[in-house]
């Protein structure tokens, strides 16, 4: 984990240093991915099953039928420690809390004559969620997706999730989608899940719009399958950029960092700090606390291909790397760092002082966890209800305010060259007609 000094004007070089990957590197993941979509959107069923059992998971004899039952949820319920029933429902209360909070309702108000203008907000009526299993089934990612569209009222929300050797999904995962409201689960992953959800097999219906992280194979199946159905973001690896000041401690500065380092390979974390000191032990918290993780060869690959430190000579120029970094959780582990929220321009969660460390967003607070990655931030932000509600415009005119710009439209269509959309406003007023007996 190198530490680098960056000097006053040589900001925006920082995030340059870090790695950055293009389309061209999932050239041979997308060609993969097309193959496995086109294929299930022709056959279905029987390529779903097929690519489930070549990718490592169990045979279509093992598995049975894609759908999990209701007696396998609340048997996969009560294998669930109490203690973890109680942490899943007091995370999935405090994210109903936040996320109530996002709910609109329709709008409308009058001007002129008679006019009416506004919007009618409405339910995605099927969703679907992805929900990563493998090494770390992801049973919070549960509760931060299917929750948000609960509130939205959506009917149908469908989840899925791989299944293992046994056929079964992860108690933890069903456990959690029982709490959060999923209306149907299905023990498919990967790239057939995205394909099967977005244009339906046999067993599944189609759903209108997918959310949920997952491997490099579904981030770059669900942007091909998008314009058949709607999608959330193109999920990155996860990141962190944490800044700090001399106030703050190497040892949590050094666990949160670890904390998003143990994710994946290509996870990202930085440090930006106006302390020479604190870069240094910070670094040497790294390496000394990565001996006693679980995934520590994942979290030292990440370290050290994404990893950085950066000293800057104040915290102006550490949140000007960060703005240019943007990204996914950005942690202010500062003297009063309420008061620097004003230089804070893109991230997917900005994490305030020394006990509000990355984990908490991720689990607990209440706030969605499913942010944008890769630089993203600069133009998307988190999941919410609103992703899973739609807006359509309400429009009314009376004779009386039409005819009030009825010359501006038809001016407006003549410069388009649309003549017939003129035409359409002159015939309500017999203007067309007397043209033509002229």
């Amino acid at each position: 984990m190198k530490i680098t000094k960056i000097r006053k004007g040589q900001e925006l070089s920082a995030s340059q240093m870090l790695s950055n990957r293009t389309d061209s590197d999932f050239r041979e993941i997308d060609e993969t991915v097309r193959k496995i979509a086109d294929d299930v959107r022709a056959r279905g069923d029987e390529a779903v099953y097929e690519y489930m059992h070549r990718f490592g998971g169990p045979s279509k004899e093992q598995m049975g039928d894609f759908r999990v039952s209701e007696e396998e949820i609340q048997q996969a319920f009560r294998e669930c420690e109490p203690r973890v029933i109680e942490a899943f429902q007091k995370a999935a209360e405090n994210i109903r809390e936040f996320h109530e909070h996002q709910l609109i309702s329709s709008w409308s108000y009058e001007k002129g004559h008679n006019i009416l203008l506004g919007q009618l907000i409405r339910p995605i009526r099927n969703v679907g969620v992805y929900i990563p299993g493998g090494t770390a089934p992801l049973s919070s990612t549960v509760l931060m997706n299917v929750i948000p569209a609960r509130i939205a009222g959506c009917p149908r929300i469908v989840m899925c999730s791989p299944a293992g050797k046994d056929g079964k999904i992860n108690r933890y995962i069903l456990a959690a989608a029982r709490i959060a409201g999923a209306t149907e689960i299905y023990r498919i992953g990967g790239a057939q899940a995205i394909a099967a959800m977005a244009y339906g097999t046999e067993s599944i219906q189609k759903v209108s719009k997918i959310t949920g992280p997952g491997s490099a194979y579904v981030a770059r199946a669900k942007k091909y399958v998008f314009g058949a159905v709607d999608i959330d973001m193109i999920a990155g690896p996860s990141e962190v950029t944490v800044i700090a000041d001399s106030t703050a401690d190497p040892e949590f500065l050094a666990a949160d960092l670890l904390s998003q380092a143990e994710h994946d390979v290509m996870a990202s974390a930085v440090l930006i700090t106006d302390s020479e000191e604190i870069a240094e032990k910070t670094e040497q918290a790294v390496y000394r606390q990565l001996k006693n993780l679980k995934r520590r060869e994942i979290a030292a690959k990440s370290i050290e291909n994404n990893g950085a430190i950066f000293v800057t000579e104040d915290l102006s120029s550490a949140f000007m790397i960060a703005n240019d970094i943007a990204p996914e959780h950005l942690e202010l582990e500062i003297e009063n760092p309420e008061s620097w929220l004003d230089q804070v321009e893109y991230c997917g969660a900005v994490l305030l002082g020394k006990y509000s460390s990355e984990p908490l967003g991720d689990y607990i607070a209440g706030p969605n966890h499913t942010l944008p990655t890769s630089g993203t931030a600069r133009f998307a932000s988190p999941l919410g209800v609103y992703d899973f509600l739609t807006r359509s415009s309400i429009i009314r005119y009376s004779r009386e305010d039409l005819e009030e710009v009825k010359d501006d439209i038809v001016v407006m269509s003549d410069t388009e060259g649309l003549t017939a959309h003129g035409n359409a406003i002159r015939i309500r007023f017999d203007e067309l007609a007397e043209q033509e007996k002229s």
